[in-house]
């Protein structure tokens, strides 16, 4: 497993770890069924709070992504990847839905919004 942390980023520690864990799921970096670090070891390696994972872990064991067992660890949860990709769309579509409403507020047009996004999707 490989994360990266950035104290410059704009997302708070725990996130950068859920986030990166999430990607590595859904991209099948990390299998169903495969062990993670434990929450002091991945503390250790990272250099940050022991409590800073175990936020991350709690969290990402609310979402389905993990499953910890007392006593043997955290391991990567069944993922049904059809609903993962709907929740996904749902917030894009949030996202694109309070985007459209600032360009409106500013008039403009969707033709130049368009631009953007391509510009922003080519990368």
């Amino acid at each position: 497993m490989n994360i990266i942390i950035s104290n410059s980023a704009n997302e708070p520690i725990y996130l950068q770890i859920i986030n990166q864990i999430k990607s590595q799921i859904l991209t099948g970096d990390l299998k169903e069924g495969q062990s993670l670090p434990s929450i002091r070891s991945l503390a250790k390696e990272l250099e940050i709070s022991v409590i800073t994972t175990k936020r991350a872990y709690d969290e990402l064991e609310i979402d389905g992504f993990i499953v910890t067992v007392a006593g043997k660890g955290s391991y990567v949860a069944p993922v049904n990847t059809d609903i993962l990709k709907e929740n996904k769309m749902k917030m894009i579509e949030q996202k694109l839905s309070e985007t459209i409403t600032e360009a409106k507020l500013i008039g403009m047009s969707l033709e130049e919004l368009k631009k953007i996004l391509e510009l922003l999707y080519e990368g």
